[in-house]
């Protein structure tokens, strides 16, 4: 008999990391592909997305209506509840084998607890990272005690869901599998990029992601501020700008970015969601990555070009010498462009090995995926060290 193999996802970036992954399990004759979509992807306001996985040719097998019309703190623990809800009803329709969950933002944190309480196998990637900036940084841990198996992107990241407890079998360092579609992806030409996007890859060109950061309170206005006002010092530099996840405090910046799009109509581009496709065909032709997104860190030194990432989110990862740490001033962030922009350090980067791996990843995964069994039971022993 088949086994069910059920993947969640809730954004933009989340889908396409696990893109070639239930690609490889679609393909495979052993398993039967699930695929729940819930958070961003239903949300008109991030771009409906949900229909870039329709026109990737795969199917939808459930959805999960959960975000509330509210960035603050309270409409977040309230979607969190709906999710759960919503979730429970899915899995319990759908009768997964095993549910696959990336990351550690809320709405995996839901689908976690809902599989983990109904006893469906967890099998959970890019667990033992730290970003001690966001309220992920407790999630993902959480989500990793209620996981059964476990894909880390580096050898630190095992150890450290070990140390959580995991026991060392059902651990395995697998590498970053948003590396792969860096390796594999077919891209669009400059032609096809730029009329796409209506916009003109001759210039100097940069991409900028701010998310908010969920630890610190009201601060998404005056460090994206001191964003833009880096970005207007460099007054040939045309910016790409994609709008961040739904997170507290996202609106904000979601209304800055619209406002400043509209004051500067010929240096900011903003765009709800590039598409994975799209925002890699993008990468080549941009000087830098400037902001705060997990993919500056772990996908764009593979690239070999420079990641600007600023403030605390990310505080926690494991970076490659491609990625400059500033802090959220306009000063700060200018000077670290300043060093990226730099020829020395340009030369430097194309230099560098990205730490979270090679493109590898799906493969290593599905010769793991073969060895599965079915699990009757997730009852774990905790692993003393």
């Amino acid at each position: 008999m088949r086994k069910k193999v059920c993947f969640v996802t809730g954004t933009r970036a989340e889908y396409g990391l696990l893109l070639p992954l239930m690609k490889a399990i679609e393909a495979e004759s052993d398993f039967e592909l699930q695929l729940l979509v819930t958070g961003m992807h239903l949300s008109p306001e991030f771009g409906l997305t949900y229909k870039l996985i329709e026109a990737d040719g795969l199917k939808i097998d459930a959805k999960v209506d959960m975000l509330l019309s509210s960035d603050t703190a309270v409409g977040i623990s309230k979607s969190v509840g709906i999710g759960i809800i919503g979730y429970t009803d899915a899995f319990a329709a759908l009768n997964p084998d095993y549910v696959v969950i990336l990351g550690d933002r809320f709405e995996a944190f839901a689908a976690a607890s809902a599989a983990y309480i109904a006893q469906f196998p967890i099998i959970h990637i890019s667990g033992g990272e730290t970003t001690e900036g966001a309220t992920d940084e407790a999630f993902r841990h959480a989500i990793t005690k209620m996981a059964y198996w476990h894909f880390t992107a580096t050898e630190v990241y095992r150890k450290r869901v070990i140390q959580l407890g995991e026991d060392p079998a059902r651990v395995f360092n697998v590498g970053a599998i948003g590396i792969d579609n860096i390796k594999k992806m077919e891209r669009f030409s400059q032609q096809e990029l730029e009329a796409s996007l209506s916009i003109d890859l001759s210039r100097p060109t940069v991409l900028v992601t701010y998310h908010p950061v969920t630890l610190e309170k009201n601060t998404s206005r005056s460090q994206f501020q001191e964003i833009i006002n880096a970005l207007l010092h460099f007054k040939d530099l045309q910016v790409v700008i994609t709008y961040p996840n739904a997170d507290a405090d996202g609106r904000v910046v979601i209304e800055m970015i619209q406002d400043t799009v509209k004051q500067y109509p010929d240096k900011f581009f903003a765009f709800q969601s590039l598409g994975q496709k799209r925002y890699l065909s993008l990468i080549p032709y941009v000087k830098a990555v400037i902001g705060n997104s997990s993919s500056g860190i772990v996908e764009i030194p593979s690239f070999h070009i420079p990641t600007v990432n600023i403030g605390d989110r990310q505080k926690g990862r494991i970076a490659a010498d491609s990625v400059l740490h500033v802090n959220p001033t306009s000063a700060d962030i200018i000077k670290g462009m300043e060093i990226a922009f730099s020829g020395e350090f340009m030369q430097k980067c194309k230099e560098i090995e990205n730490p979270y791996g090679n493109g590898n990843t799906t493969e290593q995964m599905m010769k793991v995926f073969a060895g599965f069994t079915q699990i009757k039971n997730i009852q774990k022993q905790f692993y003393d060290l």
